[in-house]
């Protein structure tokens, strides 16, 4: 076989593992986007507290995550060694750590208005982020667990109904919006808080999705065994490479959530063409996400079986279809930027206008964030599947909050470049972590034997 074909059928190989995990994902980000999208059309006002509310939602379901996450090459590496009851030990403890965390938060969101007016937010766009957070906020707890299954099922190879089960709550979701929102079909016309309720309703959808499924079709790991006792030595493991994790992700999402604070300061027209550039780039973040997911099985899978050659091969293969990626997404933000943020907007809104021009500049700031944040997600894949999750979190933190934040504030007020200082801010801390974990990647698997391994 050529070295054309032999490359072919390796991204064949990625990608069949990887595209319902991306599919997954974007249907994931669908939700989100739909609420912004039909809130957009309700008003600029919901739109903003929508923004800041997503974004206090998205902090701590991506921090709570990194227990779901550590599951993923745990799973990977004792499935490659055929350890089957460690398999189900390593999820349920998952499991049990997810829910603890969802109770530690959930009076946070409960009281997250306040917070926000402390950080200078407008009244009234904290008060209404307050009252999607109170309704939207329990679906924090399906959502965690749906992350859970979703690392198991992943890990073992089990993507497709991932993407299925996504596609049929993002589905349930825009239709609970367009009824709830507006009040069409007979529904009461809630606002900002039917989208809260859609939201709640395909979280819970996605975790009776998810169970089932595992009930049914992999019924050698039963799950739900014993499931109130505890496992204390699996719990301390999962807890051990899950908190760096979460702390990681925190890094990261805090670092776009400090941002829409400082763009709130500015005005809610920037803060609503903030929050549309955010869902667009985000959209495409989940393709780099889900080849991030492939990287991690497949570096677990390599850990358990020692095999560091393939690691290798898929790594450089993972990056390439990234970066592949990330040309084409540059090219739309480029070429079509007024299409794309007019899509969220009410034609006869206002501040149309206005939110377009300013999304439109956001939109080109993030086309060059796009290469450095790709590839600072895979090489964060890869190191999680080789079970190192301490070294990126310390990277993380300093990229992003050591470089990135004081960057956006520097360039965004006091050297007078406003909203679109504030996204160059970006630029720099994610470039940083990208060069400090590919770095860290190539230089723990470049020589020995067990080199990435361990």
């Amino acid at each position: 076989m050529s070295t054309a074909k032999t490359h072919l059928a390796h991204a064949r190989e990625m990608l069949l593992l990887g595209l319902p995990l991306i599919g997954g994902h974007v249907a994931q980000l669908a939700i989100m986007f739909t609420d912004t999208a039909m809130i957009g059309r309700y008003g600029v006002a919901e739109l903003a507290a929508l923004t800041l509310a997503g974004t206090v939602f998205s902090l701590f379901f991506l921090f709570g995550s990194g227990f779901a996450w550590a599951v993923m090459p745990m799973v990977a590496s004792f499935d490659a060694s055929n350890d089957h009851p460690q398999i189900r030990r390593a999820t349920r403890m998952g499991l049990w750590l997810s829910a603890g965390f969802f109770a530690l938060v959930m009076p946070l969101l409960w009281f997250s208005g306040s917070l926000l007016l402390a950080l200078g937010q407008v009244p009234q766009v904290a008060a209404d982020a307050q009252t999607y957070l109170r309704i939207a906020g329990w679906g924090l707890l399906p959502a965690l667990g749906v992350m859970v299954f979703k690392s198991f099922l992943a890990a073992l190879e089990h993507t497709r109904v991932v993407f299925w089960i996504t596609v049929v709550a993002a589905i349930a979701n825009g239709i609970a919006n367009y009824a709830l929102i507006f009040g069409n079909w007979g529904a009461p016309e809630l606002g900002i808080r039917g989208a809260a309720v859609a939201s709640l309703v395909a979280h819970g959808c996605s975790l009776i999705g998810v169970v089932a499924y595992a009930r049914l079709r992999l019924p050698q790991y039963p799950l739900w065994r014993r499931f109130w006792r505890p496992d204390l030595e699996m719990l301390r493991e999962v807890f051990a490479l899950g908190w760096p994790i979460g702390l990681t992700t925190l890094a990261e999402v805090g670092l776009f959530a400090a941002t829409a604070i400082l763009i709130g300061w500015i005005g809610p027209a920037p803060l609503a063409a903030h929050g549309i550039a955010l869902q667009l780039s985000g959209l495409t973040f989940m393709v780099h996400l889900g080849l991030a997911n492939v990287a991690t099985v497949r570096a677990g899978q390599a850990r358990g079986r020692g095999d560091t050659e393939r690691l290798r091969r898929d790594a450089h293969m993972l990056f390439a279809l990234s970066i592949a990626t990330v040309v084409l997404t540059v090219i739309a933000f480029v070429t079509i930027p007024e299409v794309l943020i007019g899509v969220f907007i009410s034609p006869d809104d206002p501040q149309r206008a206005e939110i377009i021009s300013i999304g439109v500049l956001l939109l080109l700031v993030a086309a060059l964030f796009q290469l450095v944040d790709a590839l600072q997600v895979i090489s964060l894949g890869i190191l999680r599947g080789l079970h190192d999750t301490r070294a990126p979190m310390i990277i993380a933190g300093l990229s992003y909050w050591g470089l990135g934040l004081p960057a956006a504030y520097v360039l965004g007020f006091p050297a007078g470049f406003g909203f679109v200082g504030v996204w160059f801010g970006l630029v720099i801390g994610l470039g940083m972590a990208a060069m400090l974990l590919m770095h860290r990647f190539f230089t723990r698997a470049g020589t020995g034997p067990t080199a990435g391994l361990v």
